[in-house]
């Protein structure tokens, strides 16, 4: 069940011959050959596998075609991981990091390859319901860890603005939709009404990940424990709930629609419901979690703008990944999960 490396899709292809000669300058002990494949996952950064003499080493880029600077900043993402390391063990070394955009096109950073479990659409041999509660509960633990973190003794207290986070968020990601939109979906229309109306006091400041779901997070060969959280491009300072509204968003349960569980396992026996998972975090945390369905909402718009975004770039024809073109069934989807949520109250 760990992650396999593929040949490198069309279009995704790095300059092997300077990729090589960069390395070989300015990462420490670096020697030998260079081998690249791409992990054929994930929809935003691209990561490849370096095979760098008897090193394995991890590479993360922007997408091709992307223009949305902030949110494939390499150097950012850098940072984080690097300050983090000391305090929270749950992420890989960073290594190196590259600014010089002559070299790939684009900025990059190069990790530690780090082995272990990702749970992906596919469960593992002998998922029984009491592993599969005892992985589910590991997860929320990573979570409720991270929310709790000092990040001002972790060099992090300049990485966002908790204060008004809410409302930027809302006002940003309804940008980012109408942007991206391709055609009127009503359950995102009515999001962004909706959540500009429901604005919660503010509940609080942490270290957030923004994309806190299981197919980001390395587990033990044994799924005992999160051995790594990945992929930290939209990690900031704000609202835990937003953060957990995310995780909600993605976590899709047994009668959801069946496009939804396609996102990963969160819908087989043993998980937690989506009320199941909000009532341990606030009992872990003691937060108050009286209005989850503000942040639930959120967590499905945003989700959906996100693939929105990713769709667009498919229909502009700035990828050819074919993965890209079915997103559209996903996002009306998920505008009926909104729809749901707010005509309920319920997660």
């Amino acid at each position: 069940m760990t992650d396999q490396p593929a040949t490198i899709r069309p279009g995704e292809e790095l300059d092997i011959a300077r990729l090589q000669s960069y390395l070989l300058k300015n990462l420490p002990g670096a020697k030998g050959d260079l081998e690249v494949l791409q992990f054929p996952r994930g929809f935003s950064n691209l990561t490849y596998l370096l095979r760098l003499g008897e090193q394995e080493l991890v590479l993360r880029r922007p997408p091709f075609g992307a223009n949305i600077k902030t949110a494939h900043d390499m150097g950012r993402e850098y940072r984080i991981l690097s300050a983090l390391k000391p305090v929270y063990p749950r992420v890989p070394r960073p290594l190196l990091y590259c600014a010089d955009e002559s070299i790939l096109g684009a900025s990059f950073y190069v990790m530690e390859r780090l082995q272990g479990v990702i749970l992906r659409t596919q469960p593992p041999e002998g998922l029984t319901p009491a592993l599969m509660r005892g992985i589910c509960e590991a997860a929320l633990d990573a979570l409720v860890e991270l929310h709790g973190l000092d990040y001002a003794k972790a060099g992090l207290a300049d990485l966002g603005r908790p204060e008004g986070y809410v409302e930027r968020q809302v006002r940003g990601w309804a940008e980012r939709y109408q942007k991206a939109r391709t055609e009127e979906i009503s359950g995102m229309e009515r999001a962004m009404a909706w959540l500009a109306a429901q604005m919660p006091p503010v509940s609080g400041a942490a270290l957030i990940h923004n994309d806190f779901k299981y197919d980001n997070l390395m587990f033990a060969p044994d799924l005992s424990q999160v051995v790594a959280v990945l992929d930290w491009e939209m990690a900031t300072l704000g609202d835990p709930l937003m953060d957990l509204g995310t995780t909600l968003g993605y976590w899709a349960q047994e009668d959801d629609p069946p496009g939804l569980k396609s996102f990963g396992l969160t819908h087989l026996p043993g998980n937690l419901t989506r009320a199941g998972l909000v009532e341990l975090y606030a009992e872990k945390t003691g937060r108050d979690v009286s209005r989850i369905i503000f942040y639930y909402v959120f967590g499905l718009f945003k989700v959906g703008v996100i693939m929105q975004q990713i769709y667009a770039r498919y229909v502009k024809g700035l990828t050819q990944d074919q993965r890209f073109g079915m997103l559209i069934h996903l996002i009306r989807e998920i505008g009926l999960m909104i729809d749901r949520a707010i005509d309920t109250g319920k997660v």
